[in-house]
């Protein structure tokens, strides 16, 4: 099985997919795994598997906004649906609100 260690920026849809499906809550201090790298750095990551690869995902805030993010961006609606929102909401016309002060 193939080993590959993943920094956060270059994460691809797959692997993100794989860490939302994995930890849809977030991940915690118990599945964080701790190891030194070649230059005897500790780095902290999690572990997602595929078939024929083990992925370890460094971990970070970053990382952890952008699962959040990830998981946002698949419950919004539509692109134009916010702005169709939009069209209701009634605007106040501030210049008829100026011309009732005047005539105070």
């Amino acid at each position: 099985m193939k080993r590959v260690i993943v920094d956060y920026a270059k994460l691809t849809n797959e692997i993100l997919t794989l860490l939302v499906e994995k930890f849809p809550e977030g991940y915690d201090d118990s599945n964080i795994i701790r190891f030194k790298n070649a230059k005897n750095e500790t780095v902290e990551a999690v572990e997602v598997r595929t078939e024929d690869t083990i992925y370890l995902v460094k971990v970070s805030t970053k990382l952890a906004d952008r699962i959040e993010n990830f998981e946002d961006d698949d419950l919004t609606d539509e692109p134009g649906d916010d702005l169709d929102a939009l069209k209701d909401l009634e605007i106040a016309d501030e210049t008829a609100d100026e011309e009732t002060e005047e005539e105070d």
